[in-house]
């Protein structure tokens, strides 16, 4: 079968062979951003180094790359579902290869900002898609099974994203990281374009939100840069600017017959509603530890990138094992259970980043991260499946933009508040084994905040109801 499926093929019309091939590629590439995300995180102090940026500003490498990547999720997830989500797929393949070739050549702090952009949107067109041709070629009782999968693969990404990350920057540069993307974005591309038989458009023909897709670019884009000028008064305007433009985001997607995001899912939907907001919530706490550790690893105790990346992969190596297992356990009991219980371990792994200091034994470092990746397992995958299962199969490219938004805001906050956090007790100091005490103080506010949040995320997970 060649061509779009119509509006009525199911996972009943893909062959046992074309669905493990779909699996393959799309577990490749959900490898691929998470691996070019925490392997970036391990370079940051060697960026840093070479153009000579400062905490606030080098936070930007990651933080840009995960803005550009939430404003576009939302508004190609509905692209997707017009013209084709394989065809997305392939497209951000190619694209995200060639940006991380135009990274590698990055010869001053604007060009690499500028340059992250840029694989951000690349970025998005892959995530967008991924989870939903999953949902699309897989039937309801194998769903939980192939998203913990894929789940499991971004886990793998984060886990050989910090040790090869170091190695490469040790022992080649920071800059060989971006050059691993390059071949295996062009083999995802091919196999995608040449092999994949299906695709799928259920909302083929009906029209694009333009107006709506900007207004929450200008949304999104005003409230995340606001948050890292605070306290300078342009970060005021921009935030009151952001809010301004969401409330008109929300009024004009009511009124709009083709939304580019249904907003009416939050209303009416609880499952669909919840499980996005503790999605964001749990990212919102946890994705910034790595960036948190990857300093204090280097700049405060004094580790080469090779051995920060090595004591970094203890938690998403966790979450790789975890992660199926917790999916599979999804299928047949409430993703409210699985996904809370997870939650909680995820707050109870964050309590001993609290009361780290410049003397702390690495193993209590590594236990702790063992712990917050079994709760991020247990949490991910049961979370997404709560997300694909509540919404009719036309929206499958919406929930899986949606599910990725959440994500991405959750990441980019906190990064955010990292930022912040810096900006308002580090200043323009650099962090050195000498001088600890001013990032040990931000440290401490930063996971003492996470935790909270993330203790409060456990009753929005509970909120969620039942999904079955």
């Amino acid at each position: 079968m060649n061509g779009l499926a119509p509006s009525g093929t199911d996972a009943q019309t893909v062959s046992v062979a074309d669905r493990k091939l779909i699996l393959i590629v799309v577990s490749l590439a959900a490898f691929l951003t998470p691996f070019d995300i925490s392997a970036v995180n391990l370079a940051l102090p060697s960026i840093g180094t070479e153009f000579t940026m400062d905490a606030a500003s080098l936070a930007w490498v990651a933080t840009v790359y995960l803005l550009t990547l939430a404003i576009f999720l939302v508004p190609f997830g509905r692209v997707a579902d017009i013209y084709g989500r394989k065809r997305i797929f392939t497209y951000g393949a190619i694209f995200f290869a060639f940006t991380s070739f135009l990274i590698s050549l990055s010869f001053s702090s604007t060009s690499i900002v500028a340059f992250r952009t840029l694989q951000g949107f690349s970025a998005s067109l892959i995530t967008v898609t991924g989870f939903a041709i999953l949902t699309s070629a897989y039937p309801p009782r194998e769903r939980g099974k192939v998203l913990g999968i894929g789940v499991a693969a971004v886990y793998l990404g984060l886990s050989i994203g910090p040790f090869l990350g170091g190695l490469l920057t040790q022992y080649v540069g920071w800059r060989s990281i971006f050059y691993v993307n390059v071949p295996l974005g062009i083999f995802i591309a091919y196999v995608s374009a040449r092999k994949l038989k299906v695709d799928w458009a259920e909302a083929k023909g009906e029209p694009f939100d333009f107006i709506g897709s900007v207004i929450y670019g200008i949304a999104l884009f005003s409230l995340v840069f606001g948050m890292t000028q605070i306290p300078a008064l342009s970060g005021l305007i921009l935030i009151i600017l952001g809010v301004a433009a969401a409330v008109s985001f929300v009024f004009w997607e009511l009124r709009t017959s083709f939304p580019v995001f249904n907003v009416g899912l939050f209303v009416r939907n609880r499952a669909f509603a919840f499980s996005n907001v503790a999605a964001l919530i749990n990212y919102s706490a946890t994705f910034a530890v790595t960036l948190l550790l990857s300093i204090y690893l280097q700049s405060v105790r004094g580790f080469s990138p090779q051995i920060a990346g090595t004591i970094l992969i203890a938690q998403p190596i966790v979450q790789a094992a975890v992660s199926p297992l917790a999916g599979k356990l999804s299928d047949r009991i409430e993703p409210q259970i699985v996904a809370s219980i997870g939650m909680g371990m995820t707050t109870v792994g964050l309590i001993p980043f609290i009361f780290l200091t410049p003397e702390t034994p690495i193993p209590f470092v590594l236990a702790s991260l063992a712990i917050l990746g079994f709760g991020f397992g247990l949490f991910s995958s049961p979370n997404t499946n709560a997300v694909m299962s509540s919404v009719e199969r036309r929206f499958y490219g919406l929930a899986s933009g949606t599910i990725g938004t959440m994500r991405t805001i959750g990441q980019v906050l906190s990064l955010a508040i990292v930022q912040l956090i810096f900006a308002l007790i580090i200043g323009q100091v650099v962090i050195t084994p000498e001088s600890p005490g001013l990032f040990m103080q931000s440290n401490q506010l930063a996971f003492l905040l996470f935790t909270v949040l993330c203790f409060v995320g456990i009753f929005a997970s509970l909120a969620r109801g039942k999904v079955r």
